[in-house]
């Protein structure tokens, strides 16, 4: 449990629910705040409780655990070797078909995979390129005879496959890629070749060493016409672990994290699969050569083939949230035992995490992550009602895509962030590999890459938000556009989409121009941060209006002048879909002494955002100076009101020893720095202790 600190602050603001609702007065004095750990803990674990937990019991084994130190070829071996045990213990093949051993439990089998982080970044990323990915594209991209085909053999890891997707020449522009796949009618077979180096797939696991098969994309060509992009089941090895004819490639050897995937390179040249080998489910081509597909667009048909494959970002966000868990809960520990020098006794030196700028280091980035808990929930409920078909119409996919692409790169680069800072605060300490801090920092940093580039993500989001508010105002004069950037509209064009799903239509509730002492208040902290999004949104909307009209090239250098701007917006959007998640999960709270710690670290998360973008804020006149000031300010009484709740805090998390591993975060701290104080205390007791020069120095005057 945390130290406790008594203050007289009192937080009686009126919170206001997410309905608009007034609720019941929090009025809990923070020396009677009390964290209900066990019942915060459940909370945390989400939607599927049992699934994390059984996830992190099979994390928590030590056969399961990363061996700091190993050599590649080693640490390969070992993760393949956990992929068999994952088999045995059948927790991984849970979002697959009944009738094939699975449990069509979609929430559930991504809750429990991204708790394999705990165990070895590694393990959780091999494991999802296994069923997450290889044979995910069989099982949402085939039909019934690719899963009897194909799945057995993916699930039980008899064949071990490759998701060929990514080139050298093209990453997050799958559209382009130039692998091709011609059909030859006279053998009912696809020939399928890398037609230059820059073609060939790369960055894929399972490819350099284990794989025998792949789910490869190449344009679909037949009767001379290009269909775009589709998937096809393709064998890459025999038993004895040979190329099979027409295929080779290379190993892309030492990596900077995640070596315990053996990553590496393919090409084909004139390599032949049956026509049946096509997973079919958008696109078919009948003996003859004859497309079809029950999406006529193409662009559409791409698109809907590449979002059911969303699930790689659903399950990066949650396991980067965890990586900024389990970095915070070594930090903040190792913080709370560590002292160093003697600021207020002559005797006892200080706890760092009693001064303030290390607890500024730590707590906002403890909120965000809290944050990010209840975001992700939220994103892996509306993956489940889309991949379990309770609501999978186009426009809840395009929600579920849109939410993946939104929070994918906040979790994955708070992540990133989080673990350099927690290092850092660890000092030398946090740079030993024995307290994993490195190690987990080197293995996420492709994290922010893969499953799509973070900010191409985020252009994906700005370009549905400017979707949906051109729809919005599709017949309103460019006039009454420029009044919307300076008045804030009542009916709130960002609002009324659907990427607002988190949380219920938010309405306006007036002016900001609200007293300081009211910066706690939630309605006060939506109106800043939702005001923000629209205002970004509505003034790029004015000045790519009429793009349409400009020729190809001028209609591109118009919206790349602005791509910036979109970005950033994006990201307002995500952070803004944060924190309604977080603001639902603290009115579920029912402990007064929890939910009043928890009113203040959801009031940090939505102040830090503020103060983080203050210039935006006083530029755009939405702050004075003077409530600028007061933002940073009431921050900072936040981390003073939070510091004795830091330990329950982290502790919330659920992470066992078995889960942390790291030595600094087991109280081996604390038991150094007793010894410490025992020898010196007994030291000035016998009378032997040296004097001190400065003292002989005050003497003598």
């Amino acid at each position: 449990m945390g130290e406790r600190q008594d203050t007289a602050m009192v937080d009686t603001a009126i919170r206001t629910s997410v309905s608009g609702t007034t609720a019941a007065t929090v009025e809990v004095a923070p020396s009677d705040a009390r964290i209900d750990v066990p019942a915060l803990a459940h909370q945390l674990l989400g939607t599927w409780p049992e699934a994390r937990l059984a996830s992190r019991a099979l994390a928590a084994k030590p056969e399961m655990q990363r061996i700091e130190g190993q050599s590649m070829d080693d640490h390969r071996d070992r993760v393949f070797h956990q992929l068999k045990l994952l088999v045995e213990n059948g927790q991984v093949l849970k979002a697959f078909p009944k009738r094939l051993g699975g449990a069509d439990d979609h929430g559930g089998n991504i809750a429990g995979f991204e708790e394999l982080v705990l165990a070895d970044p590694s393990l959780q990323i091999k494991s999802g390129v296994q069923w997450g990915l290889f044979g995910a594209a069989i099982l949402h991209l085939g039909t019934e005879p690719h899963h009897d085909a194909f799945l057995p053999g993916a699930m039980n890891l008899d064949v071990p496959g490759a998701f060929a997707m990514t080139e050298s020449g093209h990453g997050s522009d799958v559209a382009s890629i130039a692998t091709t796949a011609t059909y030859d009618p006279e053998t009912q077979e696809f020939v399928i070749d890398t037609p230059f180096r820059a073609a060939w797939k790369d960055y894929l696991g399972n490819a350099a060493v284990h794989g025998k098969a792949a789910t490869l994309f190449a344009q679909l060509i037949t009767d001379g016409v290009n269909h775009g992009v589709h998937c096809f089941y393709v064998p890459i090895r025999d038993d004895e672990g040979a190329f099979l004819p027409g295929i080779g490639g290379e190993d892309d050897g030492l990596k900077g994290g995640l070596n315990g995937i053996d990553n590496g390179r393919l090409h084909f040249t004139g390599v032949r699969v049956p026509r049946t080998n096509l997973l079919n489910r958008y696109g078919d081509v009948a003996e003859d050569g004859t497309y079809s597909s029950p999406i006529k667009s193409p662009g559409r048909r791409f698109f809907t083939m590449l979002g059911t494959l969303v699930q790689g970002r659903v399950s990066l966000d949650g396991a980067a949230t965890s990586a900024s868990a389990l970095a915070l809960q070594i930090a903040i520990t190792y913080g709370s035992e560590r002292r160093q020098f003697n600021a207020g006794s002559d005797t006892q030196e200080e706890v760092i995490l009693d001064y303030q700028r290390h607890q500024r280091r730590l707590l906002p980035r403890l909120a965000t992550t809290y944050a990010q808990i209840f975001a992700h929930d939220r994103l892996l409920v509306k993956f489940d009602e889309v991949f379990s078909g309770k609501a999978d119409s186009d426009d809840d996919r395009q929600d579920l895509e849109t939410l993946a692409a939104a929070l994918k790169p906040l979790s994955t680069w708070h992540a990133l962030d989080t673990l350099q800072e927690a290092r850092e605060a660890c000092g030398g300490n946090g740079f030993l590999a024995e307290n994993r801090l490195t190690g987990l920092r080197a293995d996420l940093d492709v994290y922010a890459t893969f499953e799509g580039d973070n900010n191409v993500l985020l252009q994906l989001v700005a370009k549905r938000l400017l979707t949906d508010y051109s729809r919005k105002f599709a017949k309103v004069d460019a006039g009454a556009l420029a009044r919307y950037v300076v008045e804030q509209a009542t009916d709130r064009a960002v609002h009324s989409s659907g990427l607002r799903s988190l949380a219920q239509t938010v309405k306006d509730f007036g002016s900001t121009a609200r007293s300081v002492s009211q910066l706690r208040d939630t309605n006060v902290q939506r109106e800043l941060l939702t005001e923000r999004v629209e205002s970004m949104i509505a003034e790029v909307a004015t000045k790519l209006r009429g793009a349409n009209k400009l020729s190809k090239q001028a209609a591109s250098d118009l919206f790349n002048a602005h791509q910036n701007e979109l970005i950033e917006a994006a990201r307002a959007h995500g952070e803004l879909l944060q924190w309604e998640a977080f603001t639902e999960g603290v009115e579920q709270i029912q402990d007064p002494g929890t939910k009043q710690v928890l009113t203040w670290v959801h009031d940090l998360f939505g102040l830090s955002l503020i103060e983080k973008h203050l210039a935006w804020y006083l530029i755009h006149g939405r702050l004075s100076p003077q409530r600028g000031q007061a933002v940073s300010a009431y921050v900072d009484r936040l981390i003073a009101r939070l510091r004795p709740h830091a330990l329950d805090l982290v502790e919330a998390f659920g992470f066992a020893p078995e889960h942390v591993r790291a030595p600094i975060a087991t109280g081996q701290e604390a038991q150094r720095q007793q010894e410490a104080a025992d020898y010196f205390a007994a030291l000035r007791a016998s009378g032997d202790a040296p004097v001190d020069e400065k003292t002989l120095s005050k003497k003598s005057r």
